[in-house]
C-alpha cells in the first residue's frame, strides 16, 4: 500500500501539522550551506554516527530521538558545544519528522524500525542515512526504495566498506581479472562465546525512563528482557536476522560488488542454537550456500570457535584460478596460486604428491607467481565510515546517488533475508530477482514481510 500521512501518524493524538520540506523534491542545498540534521536512535551506532557527522564543516545537529531517556540525554551532551546550541531531545521520531528546518534523518534504530522511520523521512521530504541491514523483510525493502524514489530522496544505508578505499582496491583487482577466473566466494564471522554465550538474564521491569512499548513497536508484544534491547537484539527474530543480516549484509554487498552481479539463483541454509545456552533466537552455527550465474558464495557463522585459515575471524575470499584474494576491514592479501605449469602432462594423483611435497609458506612474499601473472599483493586497510559519511552529505547537496545508494542496500539486503527464509523452510529457495519473489513456493514468499502489531502500518 502507498505509505501517507494518514495511516503514518496512527498513534499521535495531538495531530501534528504535516512538515515543510526544507529540500524541495529535486532541490538541492548550496555547496556552502550547512545540512541540518536528526538522529533517531542514539545508542552505540546512534552516537558513533553522530560523531563523524559532527566532525563535518557543514553539519548541525538540530534533534536527537531514541525511546530511553538515558541515551537521549548522552546524546544532547555531545552537542552542547556546537554553535548553533545543543539538539533537541524527542521520544517519537514522527515528531522530528515534523521539523521544518531538519533536512537530513539517520536512523540507527533496531532493524525493524527502519522502514517505518525511513520512509516516513522520505516522505517528509528529508534525505536519509539508514544502517545496515536495511530493512527487517525483503518487502520493507522494496517499499524503502519506492519511497526514495518517489519522493526524489538522497538515502544512503550504512555499508561503510563501499566508501573504504582498500575496498574500492580490492574490487577493482576483481574486476580487472587479477585472481583470474573466480568460481567460488566465502565469508564467515566465527567467535567463540562458549558456553554461556549472552545468558539467561531473567525478565523483568524496563529500566527507568525506557518506553519499552514504544520500543517494540510493530513487533509483537513481549516482556522486557536485557537480551531483546540494546546490541543483543540482533539475536531475536521479532527485531532482526542475526550475524546473517548483521556482518553478512556487509559481506554479501561487497561480494556482489566486486563480481558485477544484483541477486542470487537460489539460497540454501543449514543450521541451529547447537550449544550455547542462552536465550538467543537465532542460530550459534550456520552455513549458507548461494547459487550465482557461474560461482557460489557461502555464509558461515559459529560462536563455538574463532579460527580461521588467514587468521581473520570474519571476512572474504575470492577464489580465482589465479590466485585468493583475503579481505576484511584490516586490509587485503592477494596469494597467487602455486601450481607450476608443465612441459608433460603429470597425472592427477602425481601432481598431488608433488604439491604436498613443497614447503613454500603461504604468504611468503618473494616467491614466484604461479600459473598466472597474480603476484603476492597487500593492501592496509583504510578509512570507512567518515568517508561515507561525507560521501553522504556530498549527495546530499549534488543530488547524486550515494555509495550505498538504498536501490543497492536493498539488492544487498535480499541475499541475507533469503537465507533466513531458506534456514526457516529448511530448504533450498530459488529467487526471481525481477518479480522479487521466489519460485514456486508459496509458504517462503510468505516470509517476504511480516504483520506489523497494531497501530503501525507501512
Amino acid at each position: 500500500m502507498r505509505f501517507n500521512r494518514r495511516n503514518f501518524m496512527v498513534s499521535t493524538a495531538s495531530g501534528l501539522a504535516a512538515p515543510a520540506l526544507s529540500i524541495g523534491k529535486g532541490g538541492a542545498i548550496g555547496a556552502n550551506d550547512r545540512i541540518v540534521c536528526a538522529f533517531v536512535g542514539v545508542g552505540g551506532m546512534g552516537q558513533g554516527n553522530m560523531h563523524d557527522f559532527m566532525r563535518m564543516d557543514d553539519v548541525t545537529v538540530a534533534a536527537v530521538c531514541d525511546v530511553w531517556k538515558h541515551n537521549r540525554e548522552e546524546a544532547v551532551a555531545k552537542t552542547e558545544e556546537q554553535e548553533s546550541g545543543k539538539a533537541e531531545a524527542y521520544d517519537d521520531f514522527r515528531r522530528v519528522l515534523d521539523l521544518k528546518h531538519v533536512d537530513v534523518v539517520v536512523v540507527a534504530t533496531p532493524d525493524h524500525w527502519h522502514a517505518l522511520t525511513a520512509v516516513g523521512a522520505c516522505e517528509a521530504g528529508k534525505d536519509v542515512y539508514v544502517e545496515k541491514p536495511l530493512s527487517l523483510t525483503i518487502y520493507e525493502g522494496r517499499k524503502m526504495v519506492e519511497a526514495a524514489r518517489r519522493n526524489q530522496r538522497v538515502v544512503q544505508m550504512g555499508t561503510q566498506q563501499r566508501s573504504g578505499k582498500h575496498y574500492q582496491e580490492a574490487v577493482r583487482l576483481i574486476q580487472e581479472g587479477a585472481i583470474g577466473k573466480i568460481s567460488r566466494v566465502t565469508c564467515w564471522n566465527y567467535e567463540n562465546a562458549s558456553p554461556l554465550g549472552i545468558g539467561n538474564p531473567a525478565d523483568s521491569e524496563p529500566p527507568e525512563g525506557l518506553d519499552w512499548d514504544r520500543y517494540l513497536g510493530p513487533a509483537p508484544k513481549v516482556p522486557f528482557n536485557s537480551n531483546r534491547f540494546i546490541h543483543h537484539f540482533r539475536w531475536f527474530w521479532d527485531y532482526s536476522g542475526g550475524m546473517l543480516t548483521d556482518w553478512g549484509t556487509h559481506h554479501l554487498d561487497i561480494v556482489q560488488w566486486a563480481m558485477n552481479v544484483r541477486a542470487p539463483l537460489s539460497a540454501f541454509a543449514a543450521g541451529f542454537k547447537y550449544h550455547v545456552q542462552d536465550n538467543r533466537e537465532t542460530p550459534d552455527t550456520l552455513e549458507v550456500l548461494y547459487e550465482y550465474p557461474g560461482f557460489l558464495v557461502s555464509f558461515s557463522h559459529r560462536v563455538l570457535n574463532s579460527f580461521s585459515r588467514p587468521g581473520w575471524n570474519y571476512g572474504i575470499e575470492f577464489f580465482g584460478n589465479d590466485g585468493t584474494l583475503s579481505l576484511n576491514r584490516s586490509g587485503y592479501r592477494v596469494e597467487p596460486e602455486t601450481q607450476i605449469e608443465d612441459e608433460e602432462p603429470m597425472p592427477r594423483h602425481l601432481r598431488a604428491i608433488e604439491r604436498s611435497q613443497r614447503t613454500v609458506e603461504p604468504w611468503e612474499k618473494d616467491r614466484e607467481p604461479g600459473i598466472g601473472r597474480t603476484r603476492f599483493r597487500e593492501g592496509q586497510g583504510s578509512d570507512q565510515h567518515y568517508s561515507h559519511v561525507r560521501n553522504f552529505l556530498d549527495c546530499v547537496k549534488s543530488r547524486e546517488k550515494p555509495a550505498s545508494d538504498v536501490g543497492i542496500g536493498h539488492r544487498s539486503t535480499t541475499v541475507p533475508h533469503l537465507g533466513n527464509i531458506s534456514l526457516h523452510t529448511g530448504r533450498k529457495i530459488h529467487w526471481n530477482a525481477d518479480e522479487e519473489k521466489i519460485v514456486d513456493d508459496a509458504e517462503a514468499n510468505g516470509m517476504l514481510r511480516r504483520e506489523y502489531r497494531a497501530p503501525w502500518k507501512l
